[in-house]
């Protein structure tokens, strides 16, 4: 899980999407609409979970500050993050489906297919393929506060901080890669 933080196009979601296609991972993200709360990212949550823990994909869940529309989003991370799941995320049939759905995956991984085991080797699932990436803007006292608030964001991610570059070292960059191309000297 990580923590990205620097100003509006710095490149946050782009370099994530970019780890995704080196990594394998698939890169998810929620849409906002002017109906979108708890409910709606709960079940985008679960969507993702299911995904990560069942399927066994790899995934990538970018969220970015300008889509904390609800406070309550971060709380669901933060718990997610701590321990791997959301407190009474799921319905009792919504659990049963995930146990049946996990019983393959047990067999397949050589546990015995019951019912603690699913949801043990499910969370297990979901705390591996579940990446959370949290893009950040320093500016403010937004993050500050969050980061206080749900000491989990800072504790349990890794904390990357995005700079503008200079223009020299822009240059130089793009001189080096250019020299490779083997075009001619000026265009």
């Amino acid at each position: 899980n990580a923590m990205l933080v620097g100003v509006g196009g710095s490149g946050k979601q782009s370099l994530t999407k970019l780890g995704c296609v080196v990594s394998g991972a698939v890169f998810t993200q929620i849409e906002l609409t002017q109906s979108f709360g708890v409910s709606e990212f709960r079940d985008a949550i679960k969507g993702m979970m299911e995904m990560s823990g069942v399927k066994r994909v790899p995934v990538a869940f970018t969220l970015t500050d300008a889509q904390i529309v609800d406070e309550t989003f971060l709380e669901d991370i933060s718990s997610m993050l701590n321990s791997g799941e959301i407190p009474n995320l799921w319905a009792s049939d919504e659990w049963e489906k995930i146990i049946v759905s996990m019983g393959p995956v047990c067999k397949d991984l050589g546990v015995d297919e019951t019912r603690k085991n699913c949801i043990k080797y499910f969370i297990n699932l979901v705390r591996e393929n579940l990446h959370v990436v949290l893009c950040m803007s320093p500016v403010g006292d937004k993050l500050r506060k969050r980061c206080l608030q749900f000491p989990s964001l800072i504790n349990c991610c890794t904390i990357d901080w995005y700079t503008k570059w200079p223009e020299e070292g822009l240059q130089t960059v793009a001189a080096t890669y250019y020299k490779k191309l083997d075009l001619p000297e000026e265009i």
